[in-house]
């Protein structure tokens, strides 16, 4: 299943005047010199750690690193341990607990809360060649899913639809700050330029970090992530990358490791990675996780029908799908979609063929074709992928 790449965009982006142009990065060099001055982590010499790495560990000893949400729906916790053989899937980690009152899921005096693994993933970050990145869903003392664990929920849903075969491919949208919040690259005073230039840019005085964002592709594509591409968004600092299209589960579990890997690697460059859906108030794009979403009969010859089907059922649960889109139950997305900078109103469902001001967008590849997928366009960039891909299992395979 295809889904958005700068290749395929219908839409022209406006080129600035040349006046213009030459004002996209208005700042002296005095400002230029602050950026990331507040930087803890850029005041660290990376290369120590490298003689660290380099040292031999036991052929047998593995580094798992277990990674969680937490109780806001949103953040992601990891602890590292030590494994005495190397996992052959994730059926060998063994559950671990945590101090879940310290992660906004439990009360201090019952507060043990326990992990259990459920993908393992190649681990970037660790020297061994067996090291892994575990991705856990969390339980409370008496076994029950956390508030938080929507992963459970879109299993059971999962499991109840048979062959229909669901894809989902997810565009994750995010914005870089620096540690006092401002977007990177932003002069100190005042804005850059407009928008127009800097989507799918090239060029310094359009595009910032890119360095970074090319590590982040080369560590989801060794970790094991179905990784399918990136492209700079609309508003500068801003970024979008792609994973899937992905059978069932997994595109959720990718995504939720892919924004764990990013945030690490903008760790050592000393950036802050923001999933916030309106970083920036005022005439500057928002950012989303649209969500491309097919089955096996939308892909196959007439499945046209099937999509134009499923999308009168969202039509008819508008209200639930807005609450399941955000973790904060719709409140982050009411600063986004706002029925400009390409988005539809909150408050009313619409569909449409190449249409980016709507809820739902069928793209015009897809309509001419007469068959493929359609995109949900209502997801907010820091949205819990699971109960996006329930609620569209929900609505659109189980009827409910």
């Amino acid at each position: 299943m295809a889904f958005r790449v700068a290749g395929l965009f219908l839409k022209k982006e406006l080129v600035a005047p040349a006046t213009q142009q030459l004002r996209l990065f208005r700042t002296s060099n005095t400002a230029r010199a602050t950026f990331l001055v507040n930087s803890p982590n850029t005041a660290l010499d990376k290369s120590i750690l490298q003689r660290y790495r380099n040292l031999e560990t036991p052929a047998n000893r593995v580094q798992a690193t277990y990674l969680w949400i937490d109780g806001t729906g949103e953040n992601i916790r990891l602890k590292d341990r030590v494994l005495d053989k190397v996992p052959s899937s994730v059926e060998d980690l063994p559950d671990w607990q945590y101090d879940g009152s310290s992660t906004y899921q439990a009360h201090g005096e019952n507060s043990d809360t326990t992990l259990k693994p459920r993908a393992i993933y190649r681990d970037p970050f660790k020297p061994g060649k067996n090291d892994v990145i575990v991705l856990c869903d969390t339980y409370n003392a008496d076994g029950k899913p956390t508030p938080s664990n929507k992963r459970a929920a879109f299993q059971a849903a999962v499991d109840k639809i048979g062959d229909q075969e669901p894809w989902f491919g997810i565009e994750q949208e995010y914005t870089l700050l620096d540690v006092d919040g401002r977007p990177f690259g932003w002069p100190d005073n005042g804005f850059p330029a407009p928008q127009g230039p800097y989507y799918c840019g090239v060029g310094a005085d359009r595009v910032y970090a890119r360095d970074l964002v090319e590590a982040h592709t080369v560590a989801c594509l060794y970790a094991g992530i179905d990784f399918a591409g990136t492209n700079a968004e609309v508003m500068p600092a801003q970024w979008e990358y792609q994973v899937g299209p992905s059978n069932g589960m997994k595109a959720s579990d990718d995504l939720w490791v892919s924004r764990y890997i990013l945030q690490r690697i903008a760790e050592e460059y000393g950036v802050v990675v923001t999933f916030d859906p309106k970083p920036m108030e005022g005439q500057w794009n928002g950012a989303g996780a649209h969500t491309n979403f097919s089955t096996k009969a939308m892909r196959a010859d007439g499945g046209i029908k099937a999509i134009e089907a499923a999308i009168e059922k969202l039509s008819k649960q508008h209200e639930r799908h807005i609450k399941a889109y955000d973790p904060k139950e719709g409140k982050d997305n009411e600063r986004r979609l706002v029925g400009r900078l390409e988005t539809s109103s909150i408050d009313k469902f619409s569909w449409g063929v190449a249409n980016r001001a709507v809820s739902v967008r069928v793209p015009r590849g897809v309509a001419t074709a007469g068959k493929g997928y359609f995109e949900d366009r209502r997801p907010s960039s820091n949205c819990d992928p699971y109960a996006v891909c329930g609620a569209l299992v929900r609505t659109c395979l189980l009827n409910e």
